[in-house]
């Protein structure tokens, strides 16, 4: 069963790029590649590795500071492109929990929803803000209870589609919120003579 989602807080990962597509996110030649212990470092492999297969070290991935972050704060249009899931599966293999952006791919906010990984879409200058805040070492915290960011005594509401808010508070993907209804399904067969 999934781990419910109801905060997450530490330090932040600030990615400064705009129209990160799912092919920056995990290279398509990944894609059928197993989900063990190299899916990590499928993440950004392009943007975090140089051809010889060295860390770049001017990539933010690749900076000590942000190991272990559970927080990315990102630009606008992230996750755009193709309508590849292992963009997800990548990012929560590096323990990303939360993708903080302006906006998101449709597909990729909704393949994120579903894997358990919170996309939060607040205004631009909240995003900044929050992205230099994340560089400078100062932990965010993405209330999921509450609907709020707060970071630096400041806090930011933001808006998710309220079933996907129950499934993640809850730990429950679609089968497991079905399956909460699961006597009431059972009467309705047995009432309908179909049990």
């Amino acid at each position: 069963m999934p781990e419910p989602f109801i905060r997450v807080s530490g330090i932040a990962v600030p990615l400064d790029l705009a129209n990160v597509d799912t092919d920056q996110i995990i290279p398509a030649r990944f894609l059928k590649r197993p989900r063990d212990g190299r899916y990590p470092t499928y993440a950004f492999h392009d943007l975090r590795f140089d051809e010889a297969g060295a860390p770049r070290p001017d990539f933010v991935l690749n900076d000590p500071r942000f190991a272990g972050a559970s927080i990315m704060v990102a630009e606008r249009n992230f996750g755009v492109g193709s309508s590849r899931e292992a963009a997800v599966y990548a990012l929560a293999a590096l323990g990303i929990r939360c993708v903080i952006a302006e906006s998101f791919g449709d597909i990729f906010f909704s393949n994120a929803l579903k894997n358990f990984l919170l996309p939060v879409a607040l205004p631009a200058a909240q995003v900044a803000e929050l992205r230099t805040l994340a560089e400078a070492g100062q932990p965010i915290t993405v209330d999921l209870e509450q609907q709020l960011v707060r970071a630096a005594n400041r806090q930011h509401p933001f808006a998710i589609p309220p079933f996907s808010r129950s499934a993640l508070l809850e730990g429950l993907d679609e089968v497991g919120l079905t399956l909460k209804h699961l006597p009431a399904i059972e009467a309705f067969e047995a009432a309908t003579g179909r049990g």
